[in-house]
């Protein structure tokens, strides 16, 4: 395994030369693929997809693999059970997958009871004609349809880690603009005091929001997002999260938004996304740099792009994409930290890291 660091500008761009065979079914197969891609430097999760991918598996079942072998793992403890405690101490799940050839979702969000999201999401696509289910309905569907269940998601680490927030007086969190009635709430709304005079705020004649919180980093608030390219040409993604640590409860990131955390065409490829979930899915950013993608830019450009209009409005929000357009050329661009990604295609012997700089 190699790690790669590569400079936001110039970005080098990484495929592979390739061929065209047929396979026993007749069904071109380029030996360009199978391709793996996943945010972070989640090794063995990228691994577990290319055993799959590289079988013949096909890239939706592939990225279930991946984006399970995660949650097992319980990756960097935000993937999977017994990780980011909400308010009430409760670890929930949320997922999705997408297959890029039929552009079927599916997708579960603030799931509770259940640690197997990315396999729960695959049977709201593969039996429902729903996109999301949500909540404890979600819970219900999932172990109806076969999944281990009812279980406690929380863990001694977990409930460890919340504990100590509610001994520093419930702070950091996600409220704003309220009043709690002692240090952990309940809360209620206050009037707003940064009014100027005439009655604006600046930050608002600026155009620019408010600061977010110091609650989103790497290991409190992250996803997997894979994306795999099958031996077909075919495209699906997927991801996985425990959410943002301490959020209110009933808080749904962009981990089960389509568009937001993970996009897929197989016309034109894919995008993987991590960071402030809130702010993300406000842009769509994986949809977009899907979109720039189809009308002919390059994969780094359009992870650029999607990254910069983010970044006009939220310059202190963190944030990554990747980019992987449909012939495997793959790049990645990210805003307020550095980013890793992982990659695996037959041009390697394993998983190959590479590190975007902000």
């Amino acid at each position: 395994m190699t790690n790669r660091i590569l400079p936001f500008i110039p970005l080098v761009f990484l495929s592979t030369l390739f061929s065209i065979v047929i396979g026993d079914d007749g069904v071109a197969i380029s030996e360009q693929y199978p391709l793996v891609v996943s945010t972070w430097p989640f090794k063995e999760a990228v691994r577990a997809a290319w055993r799959a991918v590289d079988g013949n598996h096909s890239a939706v079942d592939a990225v279930v693999e991946g984006c399970s072998a995660c949650e097992e793992l319980r990756c960097d403890g935000t993937v999977g059970p017994g990780g980011s405690p909400d308010e009430n101490g409760e670890t929930t799940i949320d997922a999705l997958i997408m297959n890029g050839v039929t552009m079927e979702v599916g997708a579960v969000a603030a799931m509770r009871f259940v640690k197997d999201g990315i396999r729960a999401a695959k049977l709201v696509m593969q039996h429902t004609k729903h996109t999301l289910l949500v909540g404890e309905k979600a819970s219900a569907f999932a172990i109806a349809m076969g999944l281990p269940g009812p279980d406690n998601l929380s863990s001694a680490d977990s409930i460890r880690k919340w504990s100590k927030w509610k001994e520093n007086h419930c702070q950091p969190n996600f409220w704003k603009d309220v009043v709690p009635l002692d240090s952990c709430g309940p809360y209620h709304a206050k009037a707003r005091i940064d009014v100027k005079e005439g009655g604006c705020s600046t930050r608002y004649l600026m155009g620019v929001a408010e600061p977010r919180s110091s609650l989103v980093g790497p290991h409190n608030h992250d996803t997997i997002s894979m994306a795999v390219i099958d031996k077909r040409g075919h495209v699906a993604v997927g991801t996985s999260t425990n959410g943002a640590t301490y959020k209110i409860p009933g808080r749904v990131g962009d981990g089960p938004i389509a568009g937001s955390s993970a996009y897929a065409v197989t016309d034109s490829g894919a995008c993987v996304a991590t960071g402030d979930g809130d702010i993300m899915m406000r842009f769509l950013p994986c949809y977009q740099v899907v979109e720039s993608m189809r009308l002919g830019m390059e994969p780094r450009l359009a992870a650029k792009d999607a990254i910069s209009r983010i970044a006009r409005k939220f310059p202190d929000f963190l944030g990554a994409v990747v980019a992987v357009n449909k012939n495997g050329v793959h790049a990645g661009a990210c805003h307020g930290w550095t980013f890793e990604y992982s990659v695996r295609s037959p041009a390697t012997d394993d998983v190959e890291v590479f590190t975007v700089l902000p």
